[in-house]
């Protein structure tokens, strides 16, 4: 065995952890049976206090009993994907904020998303998005040039995997062939040099299929609803690579099962700390027997070079 000297914030389950012990329970007991009575664990840890502490074989022993909280099939969840003959309608709102030591900037952004499920070939799915009802607070031209660029679009079409994986997102053939007449209508709409500008530089996105594809991979909806969701469960977790922010930082999330019951499962997110520059937590709750979202809500700050950014993603499936 070991003798530790407990720190300010251990608790049995970080330490259980840290030692590879799966059941926090066998490190109390193992400590209670080779301590003196005066040093007995009842409750809490006691800063600077000794905690004895198994040693390989033991722990080894302990693990085989597979008997810890993480191992419970309903944390361990394979979560479906059974998208046919979907059809719905959400809520999608979007904020940031911007801080630094002059002043604060703020935006908001409301929408409504369709997503409807076409076919499947071979082993993709096949989905059409459209966005509408565009609400943005600053009320300003490009704002509306942006929004209505969007609508002009619909619909948006998502092939993924059989696990809701991007695979391709692309425009029907029928919309490429319009796009002229359908640039010419925002032109008249918004006859200013810098929607001009605007407009130039979404026709070479729209017509260069890769480029559409990799903008399109990180619009804030179609990364947050199509993200790795049913990547496998082990020990009560699941791991999926998401990327956020302007950068697109990409930042590897942890989720648990928070709760499931014959209806939905709801998982929790977050990330491995990484001091105060970066924090992210995330919720999702998925229709139980179609693994299909019926919400989100998100939120992380990135603090660098004495700005601090806070995004909020909020979704909401309309009955």
């Amino acid at each position: 065995m070991t003798v530790h000297f407990i720190l300010s914030g251990e608790t049995l389950e970080s330490i259980a952890e840290e030692i590879n012990l799966e059941n926090p329970k066998y490190l109390k007991e193992f400590h209670n049976t080779h301590c003196a009575r005066e040093d007995f664990i009842y409750d809490d840890l006691v800063p600077r206090k000794k905690l004895l502490i198994p040693d390989i074989q033991k722990i080894k022993e302990y693990n085989s009993r597979n008997d810890a909280d993480f191992k419970d099939p309903k944390l361990n969840p394979e979560i479906p994907f059974h998208p046919e003959n979907l059809a719905k309608i959400y809520t999608v709102e979007s904020r940031e904020t911007e801080e630094n030591v002059l002043e604060e900037k703020k935006n908001a952004l409301s929408y409504t998303v369709s997503v409807k499920w076409i076919r499947k070939e071979d082993n993709v799915h096949i989905f059409h998005l459209f966005k509408n009802n565009f609400s943005e607070k600053s009320g300003s031209m490009m704002a509306d040039l942006a929004s209505e660029s969007i609508r002009s679009l619909n619909p948006v079409e998502v092939r993924t995997d059989d696990k809701g994986r991007i695979v391709l997102i692309a425009l029907p053939k029928e919309t490429l062939d319009n796009f002229t007449k359908i640039k010419e209508r925002l032109e008249d709409l918004f006859p200013d040099k810098y929607a001009k500008m605007y407009l130039d530089e979404f026709e070479r996105i729209v017509l260069d299929p890769s480029l559409f594809h990799s903008r399109m991979k990180e619009d804030i909806f179609i990364k947050n609803y199509f993200a790795d969701l049913r990547n496998s469960f082990t020990n009560g977790k699941s791991y999926l690579t998401q990327s956020i922010g302007e950068e697109n930082t990409e930042i590897q999330i942890q989720q648990k099962v928070e709760h499931s019951d014959d209806r939905e499962i709801v998982l929790r997110q977050n990330i491995n700390p990484q001091g105060n520059e970066l924090d992210f937590t995330g919720k999702y709750t998925l229709h139980k027997d179609s693994g299909w979202v019926k919400e989100i809500a998100i939120e992380y700050t990135i603090s660098q070079f004495g700005v601090k950014n806070n995004s909020v993603f909020s979704l909401k499936e309309l009955l």
